[in-house]
């Protein structure tokens, strides 16, 4: 017991140093080159130079967006004109277009049958059948309490297809407040005018702030007839990535779009979108009544995201210690190799791992008055200091 106990007190007050075994080996140097290569490579062309991990960046972006739609279209023998079409007329970032609007009348509050067909009613069952007249047929309907006449909403009506022709206007500022950056979708360099004129195109002009509905559309291959009879959801995807190393003018905005409700437009059950709104009046007499709007709507949704990035000495410090330490993995794999699968394994293992203690150094130094232990032959001495040189055959074990 006593002797496990002081030989578990000296193995601990030992010291490892690490030792050059210098292997003249063709395969294994290749594939230590290789690593290396492939290390470096992969640090240069992907950490710093695609995800620039010598910059410290921000996600976080604040963001106003304003917007603006002008145009006037033809829908049910009326001309319509912003303040009839677009909900909220507030300018926000999120807005509708209506396309398509059902309106019922002069309704009032009563009992009156539920529509044919309608299997979700107006209002509150009674309970009470009423029979009613449908050409040479009588059938029965059941009473609701609620707003009468009820909604009819499978009456047939053009969409209002001038739509494609509208602009939209979008007035849009970020401020990145790790770098206290603030930036417009407006290049500085544009006049009043320009921006008047301008529309947007991708390649031709991809910094004006003024889209056509119709170009909104073809970018995410819509069917106009479909999606204004339907209506649906529009994305406007404001992307700021900016590289502020270098000029600022250079942090500019770059636009996409995307079908938002793309996943139900097939559905049977809920497709496009449309929503129902009144409008309530007085009678002379107090009588309250209303105009009722199922309205079918393009939603646009403005969505704003921003990334930006500066140099800064922390993370290239850090990033530059971890690339030097991942060649590392070269060495590793290669004493893997030698270790386990080349002739001469054993041989290897021997001259890397070698235990010294005091006892053989004085005994060395008292067999030979040179410091150095003799080395076996066919062991060779390289000219870096404390390095064995050690010749391998290239054979697998």
């Amino acid at each position: 017991m006593g002797s496990m106990m002081w030989g578990c007190f000296t193995d601990f007050f030992t010291y490892e140093t690490t030792k050059s075994v210098v292997v003249k080996s063709w395969s294994v140097g290749i594939i230590n080159r290789v690593v290396q290569v492939f290390i470096i490579s992969y640090f240069v062309g992907w950490v710093f130079i695609h995800e620039k991990a010598y910059q410290v960046t921000e996600n976080s972006v604040e963001s106003s967006v304003m917007t603006k739609v002008k145009g006037f279209g033809y829908h049910n023998n009326y001309v319509m004109d912003v303040a009839d079409y677009v909900i909220p007329q507030q300018g926000a970032a999120i807005f509708c277009i209506l396309t398509k609007v059902i309106i019922t009348e002069n309704q009032v509050q009563g009992r009156c049958p539920e529509h044919f067909g309608n299997i979700l009613s107006n209002g509150v069952i009674t309970g009470v059948c009423l029979n009613s007249t449908i050409g040479n047929k009588t059938v029965g309907r059941c009473e609701s309490e609620g707003w009468c006449p009820a909604e009819n909403d499978q009456v047939e009506i053009k969409p209002m297809l001038d739509v494609i022709n509208f602009t939209i206007f979008i007035k849009n500022s970020v401020r990145f407040p790790l770098f206290d950056v603030t930036r417009g979708n407006f290049l500085s360099t544009m006049s009043r005018d320009e921006i008047r004129k301008c529309n947007y195109h991708p390649v031709d002009n991809p910094f004006c702030p003024i889209f056509r509905v119709g170009d909104i559309l073809n970018y995410t291959n819509q069917d106009l007839a479909n999606l204004t009879n339907k209506g649906g959801e529009i994305g406007i995807n404001i992307q700021w990535k900016c590289n502020l190393d270098y000029d600022i003018e250079n942090c500019v905005p770059r636009y996409t779009f995307t079908r938002l409700d793309k996943p139900f437009e097939k559905n049977a059950i809920s497709t496009g979108y449309n929503f129902r709104f009144a409008k309530y009046y007085m009678t002379e007499n107090g009588t309250e009544f209303r105009t009722l709007h199922k309205a079918h709507a393009i939603r646009f949704d403005v969505m704003v995201t921003g990334k930006a990035g500066k140099f800064d000495t922390i993370p290239t410090l850090i990033n530059l210690v971890a690339a030097f330490t991942s060649v590392g993995l070269g060495t590793v794999l290669c004493d893997i190799i030698l270790l386990n699968c080349l002739k001469g394994a054993e041989q290897y293992k021997a001259k890397k791992f070698e235990e010294v203690s005091d006892a053989q150094i004085e005994a060395s130094l008292a067999h030979s008055p040179v410091s150095q232990l003799s080395l076996k032959g066919g062991i060779k001495s390289s000219y870096d200091s404390g390095a064995l040189s050690l010749a391998t055959c290239d054979q697998a074990m």
